[in-house]
């Protein structure tokens, strides 16, 4: 699959999160997924992974509308998504800027502060100018806890997609039986055809097909906190302030949190 080439296709990527998720200047949602294999011989525990069997793993960047934007796969079981994530082609050219995209700007009208735009992970990943992961720790004041809430609504497009993926082509309920060559030619197959059907039958679906793979909010709460330097936290504290501002809000924010 190719990667969007213009400012105007990542434009309208945000724009997809900013009218479904209410997450502005967003380009993408990433997260990994374990594909389960049968062990390769004289693989050692290099494809073992932290749930006890061995895989594969299938690094995706995803859109509002659960399409993949860019995949990584083939990665051991037993690597972590955020270095997975560093040595990919999408990473390389986010930090050397030449994904092409937007310039940085307000997140609003009543704002002068320029706000680059970002991919979305999980806990799992380190903060970055160009990506933003959740607050650590479990003494949250409010304002850190909606953004943590308001991010985790947006991320879980890639954890629904991985669902949707799982349960249109159902080779992923059970290990692999073949060779892991193949096991990766069969998930990129995989991965084409769902954006194949995606765009074939629009923004629609069967709620029965979206439901994220994990509840990741437990894991938020008790994150460990990972330094991403000055003008990371900067930039996540510019939009931890936007989401509990009047313009950035969302009514049901308080309450989701326990506030």
């Amino acid at each position: 699959m190719q990667l969007p080439t213009t400012s105007t296709a990542w434009e309208q990527i945000s724009n997809g999160f900013q009218s479904r998720a209410n997450f502005p200047h967003c380009i993408g949602a990433v997260d990994g997924k374990h594909i389960r294999i049968k062990k390769p011989s004289n693989s050692g525990s290099m494809y073992f992974n932290y749930k006890d069997y061995n895989s594969i793993i299938l690094l995706a960047v995803v859109d509002s509308e659960y399409r993949f934007i860019y995949v990584s796969v083939g990665s051991y079981g037993k690597d972590c998504d955020s270095s997975i994530f560093k040595g990919t082609t999408f990473w390389k050219k986010l930090t050397e800027n030449a994904l092409h995209l937007p310039i940085p700007r307000p997140l609003s009208e009543h704002s002068n502060t320029n706000v680059p735009f970002v991919i979305i992970g999980d806990e799992g990943f380190a903060l970055n100018d160009n990506l933003l992961r959740p607050y650590g720790g479990t003494h949250l004041d409010k304002v850190k806890r909606v953004f943590n809430y308001r991010l985790t609504r947006a991320r879980r497009y890639v954890e629904c997609a991985f669902g949707i993926l799982s349960n249109k082509w159902r080779i992923f309920h059970r290990p692999l039986d073949v060779n892991v060559e193949t096991v990766i030619w069969v998930v990129k197959a995989c991965t084409v055809l769902h954006n194949f059907v995606r765009q074939k039958d629009g923004f629609d679906f069967q709620s029965d097909q979206i439901k994220p793979e994990i509840n990741c909010i437990p894991n938020i709460l008790s994150a460990q906190s990972i330094r991403g330097g000055s003008s990371a936290n900067s930039i996540r504290a510019t939009f931890a302030e936007y989401f509990v501002s009047e313009v950035g809000s969302v009514p049901w924010q308080d309450e989701s949190i326990g506030f």
